[in-house]
């Protein structure tokens, strides 16, 4: 008899599915309103309002003004305007720039370009939750220290970084340097509040909040200097030229809305899921659970290393019954390697190649979760005979 196939999608971190809301607006900014907000005539007004209305919902959910943001294609352009945006601006000040050993590749990657135009970085490393090294910040911050950027929750594996306690670091130091964060996998599932919270740049992608792909926006605090990195029309306020993609910001301001709406809620129910995944992953034979859970951790993303089975040949067991996970950052999965994520956190040689990502998004659910556990307890044991042999 021929298995039943389901469909669970537990890859959220990497991308999530529309809200209806987010698609309804779309379409209309795209079939009825779509005109050019640079044009002056009624269509352009029209489509301007889309952007005014994005713009008002984003800082309204962080407690911000709404000239504070920049709208952008997602969050890898986010994170490249404020590392080099903000290190070129105040290069006059100091070169050094600080970060983590576990940061996503859209930080990695930059501030090794950075390093190539004459900039001195630090990367501060981890302990084994993943949480970055508070004493190895003081020691790092200097005269020089012109930015820090830390990931708010990290995309491998759910850590969340002390955000509050950095800022107060920068603050107890009198350090002049700006602090940035990577908020991509925690906007959303926090409250964030920047100014409450010490932080002057923040970075968050659409499409991770059931929004659009290819929009995202920059929160960047009024008294930051910071310098474009795309020049051209000079739209807003000459920050980021380029015709903005009004279908996008309307989505993700839609998005927006409906994330927040009911937060708490939407948060428990994730948390619930996780729970309910850790418990039966934890049940299992040759099974770890990478750093903290429950509330210590995101409420979205489980790590789970699997002894004796290749990450890969798991990945696509369990998609042939119908269960799409990752084996790491979407972003970095282009580029096959071992993480620097989990040698940051100092997993075992065995796990390094064998550990998947579990990401949850609103419209999952616990019998999609107790599928997956069940798939999992049955197809384990089989790849482990299948590997020896």
């Amino acid at each position: 008899m021929e298995r039943e196939r389901k469909e669970v999608y537990f890859d959220n971190s990497a991308t999530t599915r529309v809200f209806d809301s987010v698609r309804d607006v779309m379409i209309k900014a795209m079939t009825d309103d779509y005109g050019n907000t640079s044009s002056r005539h009624i269509k352009g007004v029209e489509a301007e309002q889309y952007i005014r209305d994005a713009r008002e919902e984003i800082a309204k959910s962080l407690k911000v003004k709404e000239k504070e943001i920049i709208f952008t294609s997602g969050g890898t352009e986010s994170n490249n305007m404020a590392l080099i945006g903000t290190a070129l601006a105040n290069r006059r000040s100091g070169n050094h720039l600080i970060t983590t050993c576990i940061e996503h590749a859209s930080i990695y990657n930059t501030m090794s370009f950075l390093e190539e135009q004459g900039f001195r970085v630090t990367y501060l490393p981890v302990d084994h939750n993943g949480h970055v090294s508070l004493d190895a910040l003081r020691e790092a911050l200097c005269d020089e220290t012109i930015l820090v950027s830390v990931m708010y929750v990290n995309n491998e594996m759910g850590a969340v970084e002390p955000i509050e306690e950095i800022a107060g670091i920068l603050k107890e130091k009198k350090s002049r340097a700006y602090l940035h964060v990577d908020a991509i996998q925690a906007y959303g599932k926090y409250v964030i509040r920047p100014k409450k919270m010490g932080i002057d740049l923040l970075s968050v992608s659409g499409h991770k909040i059931h929004g659009p792909k290819g929009v995202g926006f920059l929160y960047v605090d009024e008294k930051v200097k910071i310098r474009p990195i795309l020049f051209g029309g000079g739209q807003q306020k000459n920050m980021r030229s380029g015709t903005e993609n009004v279908p996008g910001c309307a989505g993700l301001g839609a998005a927006v809305k409906e994330i927040y709406r009911d937060h708490e809620a939407k948060v428990n129910h994730l948390y619930a899921l996780k729970d309910r995944m850790v418990q039966g992953l934890l049940s299992m034979d040759g099974v770890t659970v990478h750093g903290l859970t429950g509330r210590d951790s995101a409420p979205q993303i489980v790590s789970a290393g699997f002894e004796g089975v290749r990450a890969e040949v798991l990945l696509h067991a369990l998609e042939d019954r119908g269960i799409y996970v990752s084996s790491g950052s979407a972003c970095s999965s282009n580029h096959p390697g071992v993480s620097g994520t989990l040698r940051g956190i100092g997993v075992k040689d065995s796990l390094l190649d064998s550990t998947l990502r579990f990401s949850f998004g609103v419209f999952n659910t616990e019998e999609e979760v107790d599928y997956c556990l069940e798939q999992l307890r049955e197809l384990l044991p089989m790849l482990r005979r299948y590997r020896r042999a």
